[in-house]
């Protein structure tokens, strides 16, 4: 309540409750929104997800406490770690005092739309299909649960999915039970899957004596790069991961430098070739390097968004045939027809027509990439060999054979899912053999580098 008045002498003209986990309970939804009513007489906007199953029930609790504002969603797109049945909660509330004057015929027909075209992206859907209670337990926001799962899924650790919620809620504890919406939710969720994937547990996490190579989010998180926390930050735990840097103890942008915009257009250009709109210089200012590997591929391919979604997803089978609009009144009829075994390079030739035409192109088949010799793996038992702390790439590497390093120089880094991750060295001595090289595909536990005294 005291926070809601202090919003309201700020000058705020609505309040919103955001329960992005869905952990809001009917009887609470009710008890919070009267409350707020009656403390601020502001309108309320109750925001929720139905990851538990259960949220239409705090929705309709919130509506009859007096909220003015509930999100919902479309029949075919609701549900689980989306928003509850927004064709359910109409219908709950015809004929009643509150009423939303929708019409059930015309909300069916739009869902009907959406069922088709989330079909498309089957493909991508989260293999849960249930609530899950346990949302109670590790509070996963709704919009990082599915991420979370596939990410789990891309690093081969699904299987142990309830360890990754377990470790989820443990470093959400570790952090001081933190309010967990993009971007810090990302944070908590980074370290998790590091902790799962590296072999690392909480108390690891905690200890000072043992050294940890924790991913650049987590590090930036607790230098205060994305703000302070209410309640501040764990201070053990804030040392340990900074290593002696002072953190921030204001907002981060009163302490950013200008940006020269102009240099900074140039620099893009430079570095992919071409003009780029004010669109683009800003998707480059906040991520140069997500930018940067954009170009690159619209650069080698061309606009794919022309590409029909089912064909862009699955591909084509032989004999299919797609329409493909590059431009306003110029589209390209192709039909795919068959696709020529890999030769020793790893080559394979597609053969299709292009508006009628026969043509071939040889493309390189990344699968072929299973026949070379797989990587070394680190012994664990031998304090001289350094193991990847997770799979994924390796993007940079700053240290080389013969390099005298001390423990906690960073030696290379790795990026997985957009998470990157620098590894430093875990104890004084001199590399005597330099294995990782950037575009290095790596697993868990493999070789980076081995050391001597």
């Amino acid at each position: 309540m005291a926070l809601a008045a202090e919003l309201k002498a700020a000058g705020a003209h609505i309040l919103c409750i955001k329960d992005m986990a869905g952990l809001c309970k009917p009887a609470a939804a009710a008890t919070l929104v009267k409350a707020l009513k009656e403390e601020t007489g502001l309108p309320i906007h109750f925001h929720t997800h139905d990851t538990s199953g259960i949220a239409a029930a705090s929705v309709l609790a919130a509506i009859e406490a007096g909220a003015d504002a509930v999100d919902a969603a479309m029949d075919s797109l609701s549900g689980l770690t989306s928003q509850p049945n927004l064709g359910a909660i109409a219908e709950a509330l015809r004929n009643s005092a509150r009423d939303t004057l929708l019409d059930g015929a015309a909300l069916r027909g739009i869902s009907t739309y959406w069922e088709h075209v989330r079909n498309l992206y089957g493909g991508f859907e989260a293999d849960f299909r249930s609530g899950a209670s346990e949302v109670y337990s590790h509070e996963i926001p709704g919009g990082q649960y599915t991420n979370l799962r596939q990410q789990a899924r891309s690093m081969g650790i699904d299987a142990r999915w309830p360890e990754v919620a377990a470790t989820y809620a443990k470093v959400n504890e570790m952090f001081g039970d933190i309010i967990k919406v993009t971007p810090t939710s990302k944070v908590v969720g980074d370290l998790t899957l590091m902790m799962i994937t590296g072999g690392i547990s909480a108390e690891d996490v905690l200890s000072p004596d043992k050294e940890i190579a924790f991913p650049d989010s987590v590090v930036s998180f607790f230098r205060g790069d994305i703000g302070q926390p209410h309640g501040g930050f764990p201070a053990p735990l804030q040392k340990k991961v900074l290593k002696g840097a002072a953190p921030l103890k204001v907002r981060p942008g009163a302490e950013m430098a200008d940006v020269d915009l102009a240099a900074l257009k140039a620099e893009a250009e430079h570095k992919i070739g071409r003009k780029i709109s004010d669109q683009e210089l800003s998707s480059y200012t906040m991520y140069p390097a997500v930018f940067a590997d954009y170009a690159a591929e619209r650069r080698a391919y061309g606009n794919v968004a022309n590409v029909p979604s089912r064909a862009f997803f699955y591909g084509m089978e032989a004999g299919d045939e797609i329409s493909i609009e590059i431009e306003r009144g110029k589209t390209l009829i192709v039909r795919f027809l068959a696709l020529g075994e890999a030769d020793e390079s790893g080559m394979r030739t597609v053969f299709f027509e292009l508006n009628g035409q026969p043509r071939s192109v040889r493309i390189q088949d990344l699968g072929a990439d299973a026949a070379l010799p797989p990587n070394r793996v680190a012994n664990a038992s031998n304090g001289f060999e350094l193991g990847a702390p997770m799979p994924g790439t390796v993007v940079s590497v700053v240290a080389e054979a013969g390099q005298k390093v001390l423990r906690g120089d960073t030696l290379l880094a790795i990026e997985a899912m957009k998470m990157e991750t620098a590894v430093t060295a875990e104890r004084d001595g001199t590399i005597t053999e330099m294995i990782a090289e950037v575009g290095m595909e790596v697993n868990a536990k493999d070789l980076l580098a081995v050391f001597a005294d």
